[in-house]
């Protein structure tokens, strides 16, 4: 099968992407796919005929995550065409003439529904969760005003948008984040008045709305979702601070236990509710969501992530591994549910 593997951007997760894509391009080529790994932002500069044949290691220029967000006025600087379409050169043209796309992208511009919107009205099968629950999902506000209609446990939580005066005051410590931000970027924990300002004004560089939710104090878990049927429960303990950009994709940062050493009936809670949630904000195919067990046993849901990471230590591949699920099979099921939407 021609895959285009759909990679890199210009989202804070830039580099996630780029290292999910790599490896999903390599588990696709063991396959036996004609697989091309695919920078949607900078796109492929060379002659377009015969290219999922060529003998190339797409994926040769990747490199490892690094400990900050990516900077992505340098990698602007290399577009050569003026910026005149988000997409770079030929991508549109690659992905029409593929199979379909596997899209390894996170963040803005990739997971919030907007490509895949474009990849639907070229007739372009796609991989995850469609335009229309991309976008819900993506949106942290309107992800938990659906929890609180279908009565899934979510933290207590106001939507700011930059400038607007508060209506509500959320008890410290109390969490701020980005409202459509990915990857723990732009979250802050603020305990005090001055601390606040600051996480405000961090997620404000993000995006011109943030979260202010309650603080839950407690373990922190993962559940990922194929199909409609949750996988094993994985816990997140971070050796230090909490689960930020760093501790997520720098090796040895944080300890992941898959099956997580909770109760039973615990777990089986947590997987439930991760069944409700993918129902909720109709979504297909594949998807994780975070949670967090407070110090007295309750289970709140935090978010929705609809194109978890695939890098060598993301959570969903290892929960898949739980289940006896390679890394090459799972990519090759994930591919299989693209033609499988409506």
């Amino acid at each position: 099968m021609k895959v285009i593997v759909l990679a890199g951007g210009t989202s804070t997760e830039r580099d996630v992407s780029l290292s999910s894509g790599s490896r999903i391009y390599k588990a696709l080529k063991a396959k036996g796919h004609q697989a091309i790994l695919l920078d949607v932002y900078l796109g492929y500069e060379g002659d377009t005929e015969g290219v999922f044949g060529k003998d190339m290691d797409w994926a040769a220029q990747i490199g490892a995550i690094g400990e900050k967000n990516p900077d992505l006025e340098a990698v602007r600087a290399l577009r050569k065409d003026g910026e005149k379409s988000f997409f770079g050169p030929h991508v549109l043209e690659l992905c029409q003439s593929a199979d379909a796309v596997f899209m390894a992208l996170h963040g803005a511009n990739g997971e919030d529904g907007k490509i895949q919107a474009c990849l639907e009205l070229l007739g372009v099968p796609y991989t995850g969760t469609d335009f229309v629950s991309a976008a819900m999902a993506m949106d942290k506000g309107i992800t938990k005003d659906i929890f609180r209609a279908y009565d899934i446990p979510t933290p207590a939580g106001i939507r700011l948008k930059r400038g607007e005066q508060e209506s509500e005051k959320i008890p410290f410590p109390c969490i701020v984040k980005a409202c459509c931000g990915g990857s723990s970027v732009g979250v802050c924990i603020a305990r005090n008045d001055e601390e606040y300002l600051a996480a405000k004004e961090e997620a404000y560089r993000y995006d011109q709305e943030a979260i202010v939710e309650q603080y839950i104090a407690g373990r922190e878990f993962s559940v990922g979702v194929m199909e409609g049927r949750a996988l094993p429960v994985i816990e997140i303990a971070p050796k230090a601070g909490f689960y930020d950009y760093k501790n997520k994709y720098q090796a040895g940062s944080t300890v992941e236990t898959c099956p997580a050493r909770i109760p039973e009936a615990k777990a089986e809670e947590m997987q439930r509710i991760a069944e409700r949630v993918f129902q909720a904000l109709r979504l297909k195919s594949y998807a994780r969501m975070d949670f967090m067990m407070s110090n007295e046993g309750e289970v709140y849901c935090l978010e929705a992530n609809t194109l978890p990471g695939m890098t060598p230590i993301s959570l969903f591949p290892q929960e898949a591994a739980a289940v006896g699920v390679s890394f090459e099979e799972l990519c090759e099921k994930i591919l299989e549910s693209a033609f499988r939407k409506g």
